[in-house]
């Protein structure tokens, strides 16, 4: 029964959001209405929803994804050639669990950790 899961994370800005995924990570707007302090953004099989939180104090928010990839290494090379900062702590690297992983803080502090199995 269940086809699919769109995760809503936390934002302070919509355009700042807006142009950190679309600019930086490669998403493009999802749907064709602009709804006031939501946004739906899609790349490939995923999408990401967005809710408005004026108030979030980035230090305080623990949200998180897991996106996995079939390709992490020109992924990961993609990020870093465009300037988008890697966290300090997820450099591309082999998982004790078999994972190739690596992480990222969006402008709000939502986690984005993208893993490929390591077979």
């Amino acid at each position: 029964m269940l086809t699919a899961i769109h995760p809503k994370l936390p934002m302070r800005n919509k355009e700042m959001t807006k142009r950190y995924y679309i600019n930086g990570l490669g998403f493009q707007e999802y749907g064709q209405a602009a709804y006031n302090g939501y946004l739906m953004l899609e790349k490939d099989q995923l999408q990401i929803h967005f809710f408005e939180f004026k108030e979030l104090n980035p230090a305080d928010n623990y949200g998180q994804l897991y996106l996995r990839t079939n390709n992490i290494e020109t992924l990961y090379n993609l990020l870093i050639s465009k300037g988008i900062e890697i966290h300090p702590a997820g450099a591309l690297q082999l998982k004790p669990w078999g994972q190739k992983e690596f992480s990222l803080l969006d402008p709000d502090n939502n986690l984005l950790t993208f893993g490929q199995p390591e077979f």
